[in-house]
Formats: C-alpha cells, sequence, structure tokens
C-alpha cells in the first residue's frame, strides 16, 4: 500500500484522513468546515485503527468498525455543540475472510471512491451518495455535466448522521496483480478518468507509494480547490482479469447478513 494526502492550494485546514493497515485501506473527506470536518475523518480512522495489524479481518469487523465510527462522532457532537453539522465520507476496501476464503470487501458511504486500475483502464467500484449522481441516475445530467454542477459537493449520506447511514458493499474474489485506487473527491475533481490513467502508466509510479504521491501532486498541480487524499492497494502477482466484476453489484445487506 501507499498513501499521499495534501490540504490543496485554497483549503487552510485539511479534512481528510486516511488509514493504510495490513488487509484494510479507508479514506475518509471531513465535512463541516468549523464545524470540524478534520475530527470527523479523525474520529472514524481512530475507529478502524483497531483493525489495521490484522491479517483475519471478517465482514463482521468491518460492520462493527463503521457503526463505532458513526456513534463516535455522534457522541462528540453532543459533549461540543459547536460541532453540530461535522461528517464525513468514507470508502475502503478489506481482505476479509468470506465463508472460508479471501474475498475483497468494498465498502462506501458518501463520495469518496475505489477505483480498480488495469493498463487497459479504470473502473469505478463505488456509487456516490451525492445530489448530482442522483441526477446523473435519472437521466438528467451527463457525467461531463455533474463534474462542473454546483451541487457537485452536496452528499445525501455520511458518517455522523442518526440514524446511521446504510453502506453500500460490494464483495469478489481477489485475483494476483489487484490494484486499487481510493481517494476523496480532491482527486476526481482536479484529474478525469484519462488524467488518472495517464499517471498510472507512468513508469516512474512503479511502487503503490510512489503512485499515490504522483496523483496527488498532480490533482494540487491541477487547481488543489479541495484537500487531495489517495491510497493505492497492489495484491502481490501479475494482474489477471477474469471478468470477476462484470456481475458483482451492491450488497446493502451483506454486512447485516454476516454479522
Amino acid at each position: 500500500m501507499g498513501a499521499a494526502s495534501h490540504v490543496g492550494a485554497v483549503r487552510a485546514l485539511n479534512e481528510d484522513s486516511c488509514l493504510a493497515g495490513t488487509h484494510l485501506a479507508i479514506v475518509a473527506d471531513g465535512m463541516g468546515g468549523h464545524a470540524r470536518g478534520d475530527v470527523a475523518s479523525r474520529l472514524t480512522i481512530e475507529a478502524f485503527q483497531v483493525l489495521a495489524d490484522r491479517s483475519d479481518l471478517t465482514p463482521a469487523d468491518v460492520r462493527r468498525a463503521l457503526a463505532a465510527a458513526n456513534t463516535a462522532l455522534l457522541d462528540d457532537t453532543r459533549e461540543h455543540p459547536e460541532r453540530d453539522g461535522m461528517g464525513t465520507t468514507l470508502t475502503g476496501i478489506a481482505l476479509v475472510d468470506h465463508f472460508g476464503s479471501p474475498h475483497w470487501l468494498v465498502f462506501n458511504v458518501g463520495d469518496s471512491r475505489v477505483y480498480r486500475l488495469s493498463d487497459t483502464g479504470l473502473q469505478l467500484l463505488t456509487h456516490d451518495h451525492s445530489e448530482v449522481q442522483e441526477l446523473v441516475d435519472a437521466g438528467r445530467l451527463t457525467d461531463a455535466q455533474a463534474r462542473v454542477h454546483p451541487l457537485r459537493n452536496i452528499v445525501t449520506r455520511s458518517l455522523g448522521s442518526d440514524p446511521a447511514p446504510e453502506p453500500d458493499v460490494w464483495i469478489f474474489p481477489p485475483n494476483p496483480g489487484d490494484t486499487f485506487l481510493l481517494c476523496s473527491d480532491g482527486l476526481t475533481n482536479e484529474l478525469d478518468d484519462a488524467g488518472i490513467l495517464a499517471l498510472w502508466r507512468d513508469r516512474t509510479t512503479a511502487s503503490a507509494e510512489s503512485a499515490a504521491g504522483r496523483l496527488v501532486t498532480a490533482a494540487v498541480d491541477a487547481g488543489g480547490r479541495d484537500n487531495v487524499t489517495v491510497v493505492v492497494v497492489r495484491l502481490a502477482g501479475e494482474h489477471t482479469d477474469d471478468g470477476a466484476l462484470a456481475t458483482t453489484g451492491p450488497r446493502s445487506r451483506f454486512l447485516e447478513e454476516n454479522r
């Protein structure tokens, strides 16, 4: 794994946080400004920190950490009323034991994203919970229009809400060479898919760490209007594409079913 984060060229405070553990990576993009979105993302990371060094993760572990993160934000807001309104997106990937065999578990709340990277393309695995994505889904906006729409930063689901948000979840088997990109919207608001893929194909991004760093730097150089955070995850081995994701959709009840 490799991770990089930058406050950007405009903001004074970095409200993003990330975690790259043994078999777990997450990105949290805090919201709230004066309500301390940086606190929201930090508390979320702390809730997942107990899983960071584990190599025996299960879907139930992820479910419990998600619930603990949401509770931590609500408890903090009650203790500090001036932070009312803080929240955070959360996206992540974990290598978990699923009925006795390893599987990737991708989870998402909000508009931070997980992509699958390969030499041939960039595949978005998560689905944004945002105002503009709802307009795209309804056929009222194109993807290109959504990138510049004034509502593009309004999320419809986030941690720190009561009742707790329902995460989208995807599960699929691993392949040697699998590579994933986790990011806050500070990356995707500055770089389109073609730009991300071009940087990915650059030979100087041989390591996960260098790839994450170059993507963050490129987003800042392109305008850096928001905080930018990237985590790159690679599974050892040579990549093979067996189409496993082609029929893999959101498993909204998966975490509930695997308690």
